[in-house]
């Protein structure tokens, strides 16, 4: 694409999204545009769309964000197309979607719909249908694994880990992070970070925190069985997957809040297995102690691995009265704000960056990191979901 469309896309997207109020229209109308237009297309959705209404635009800031970069975007939208081959989609379907897209996007304008705008977003729209397409006819592997889970373990009260055994092995690399499908909540599709590296005997192992206003996260914290069954999709994401060459050789910086360490783990669990890493600085956050239930992990592996240095960080010393469960690792080395923690700790402009953790731990960490002087290509985060 050129880069006045690219320029064009952002700065109109953002102006359509720039209110929870304007990002909620623009989401009801998608949905609402496909059903009415293509109603066979229901029967994928869950019956509340709840949560499912703003996935749309999320999805698509992160492929707005990058379209002046194609590399960064391509193999997510890609990845994309492979996953929806869970529901059974018709590749040729995903038209569809687009289709609905385009006209919420020009209803969302109004009297500011242009000839520019139209052709701009019509230029992006077909780039994405296309890759999606090519990439699910082209793929040959699975649509969808099923696990049994083999283990389920309380952590704190509101923190789980859940251990699966797949119907076959799933070639993920750490970092990236799946759809799953729970009983109980058919439809209601929710991802998670593996937080191990893949396994030749289909073992993978999520560790998930409650939500007190979600539908799924509780039943999997409170509710998970031994024996039940999880459907799950085809691996997305690319912090663990990028080879550019500006990367090799580069000293890493890792930072993580809560269950956001899953991915990190992964990866820190495959690195130990080499002898050639540069130097890893893993920053692990949480509101207060006992959110940092994997610090004795961590801690372990520092101690056998010279190139590993591990930082707690929590906002508050104290846990909240209302714990009940373990203390957790006391002391934390440093409170406060992660993202400020991290810019006043040293000088990251030549490491390679990735932040793992809610939209707003995300948000704020990238703009201490740039305002340290970090360059954006070199700050990752996958989309929040």
């Amino acid at each position: 694409m050129e880069s006045r469309q690219c320029s064009l896309i952002r700065s109109n997207f953002e102006s359509l999204t720039d209110s929870p109020d304007r990002t909620h229209a623009l989401s009801n109308s998608f949905y609402s545009i496909l059903f009415a237009r293509h109603p066979e297309t229901r029967e994928y959705f869950p019956a509340s769309m709840g949560g499912q209404r703003d996935r749309i635009v999320h999805g698509l800031a992160h492929i707005v964000d990058g379209l002046d970069r194609p590399d960064s975007i391509l193999p997510l939208v890609r990845q994309l197309g492979r996953e929806h081959r869970k529901h059974g989609f018709d590749p040729s379907r995903f038209a569809c979607l687009t289709e609905a897209l385009a006209l919420a996007v020009e209803q969302a304008n109004g009297d500011d719909w242009t000839r520019d705008l139209a052709e701009s977003w019509s230029t992006a729209l077909d780039l994405v249908t296309t890759a999606m397409t090519d990439a699910a006819r082209a793929d040959q592997g699975p649509a969808a694994w099923v696990g049994t889970v083999v283990e389920h373990r309380l952590l704190t009260d509101d923190i789980a880990v859940v251990r699966l055994r797949l119907d076959r092995p799933m070639d993920y690399v750490p970092g990236q992070y799946v759809s799953v499908q729970v009983p109980g909540r058919p439809r209601m599709w929710r991802y998670l970070s593996p937080a191990t590296p893949a396994d030749s005997t289909g073992i993978v192992e999520f560790h998930v925190r409650r939500v007190s206003s979600g539908w799924v996260s509780p039943s999997i914290v409170r509710h998970t069985r031994v024996g039940e069954t999880w459907v799950l999709g085809s691996p997305l994401g690319s912090l663990g997957d990028r080879d550019d060459s500006d990367r090799v050789g580069r000293a890493r910086l890792m930072i993580a809040s809560g269950t956001g360490i899953a991915p990190i783990r992964a990866q820190l669990m495959s690195m130990a297995r080499r002898t050639d890493n540069t130097p890893v600085h893993v920053f692990y956050s949480g509101r207060f102690s006992y959110d940092l239930y994997d610090l004795t992990t961590l801690d372990a592996l520092a101690r056998v691995a010279p190139w590993l240095t591990v930082v707690p960080v929590v906002e508050n010393a104290e846990n909240p009265r209302w714990h009940t469960g373990p203390a957790g690792p006391q002391p934390a080395v440093y409170e406060g704000s992660v993202g400020r923690i991290v810019a006043d700790h040293g000088r990251w402009t030549d490491h390679d960056v990735q932040i793992c953790g809610s939209p707003s731990m995300v948000r704020t960490t990238v703009s201490h990191l740039r305002a340290a002087g970090v360059p954006l290509e070199r700050i990752h985060h996958d989309p929040q979901p």
